[in-house]
């Protein structure tokens, strides 16, 4: 089965041997509500999809970015990913085909800008680990072909800046480092403590390529066994 849960998924978890990242846009807060309210539905009289997928994340945009939502999701790997997209449609209604379906049938007309296909490099900043991230910040940095070690460099050139004072030293932030499977981008998902931070943080110029801001509105995990 599916369950919910108020916790922001764990990017550290050892498990996890990818994470994915996609963006819908909806047109306006009143239909991204909508479409997360037919998300639970879809997602939650059904049963969990595969044992592979650890967990399901999907968060709202907030300011300028009203109108989107980002989606988070944790995997075992390639293998497990594999196994469930194959199953994109089944018999008893339950394959992601038939969950989209729904989801579309309640908010007409989502466009669904794009997927991510990542691993976890690295991350630091925010020296609480218990602190509860109050903005979510995702970044997308691309190269201009695919490069596994300039991807690394890169990731390693921010964490050089950060022990100069950058923002990674500044308490406010928790940065989470992935490498997509292709080699031609990073993805940064950022933990704020929350928008007044990162509103800090743009004052001075720091902006690093902000894709989107986003607070968590829904979260799903395995539930247990009926």
């Amino acid at each position: 089965m599916t369950a919910r849960t108020t916790s922001h998924p764990d990017p550290t978890r050892a498990d996890a041997g990818l994470a994915f990242f996609s963006t819908w846009r909806v047109g306006s807060a009143e239909r991204a509500k909508a479409a997360v309210d037919a998300i639970a539905r879809a997602w939650e009289s059904r049963p969990w999809p595969h044992a592979g997928l650890l967990s399901y994340s999907v968060h709202e945009g907030v300011g300028a970015d009203e109108g989107t939502l980002m989606h988070h999701s944790q995997r075992r790997g390639e293998a497990a990913y594999g196994d469930f997209f194959r199953g994109l449609s089944d018999s008893a209604g339950n394959g992601r085909d038939e969950r989209n379906a729904e989801i579309d049938a309640a908010v007409p007309g989502i466009e669904r800008l794009g997927l991510y296909r990542t691993r976890r490099c690295r991350g630091g900043g925010l020296a609480d680990p218990d602190a509860v991230p109050g903005l979510i910040v995702l970044t997308r940095t691309a190269f201009d072909a695919s490069d596994a070690d300039r991807q690394r460099v890169w990731v390693d050139a921010v964490f050089e800046a950060a022990e100069g004072g950058g923002p990674l030293s500044s308490g406010d932030v928790r940065a989470h480092f992935h490498l997509s499977l292709d080699g031609a981008t990073v993805v940064t998902y950022a933990q704020w403590t929350g928008a007044e931070a990162h509103d800090a943080a743009l004052a001075v110029g720091d902006d690093r390529g902000v894709t989107g801001r986003y607070w968590l509105a829904l979260s799903l995990v395995p539930g247990p066994a009926a």
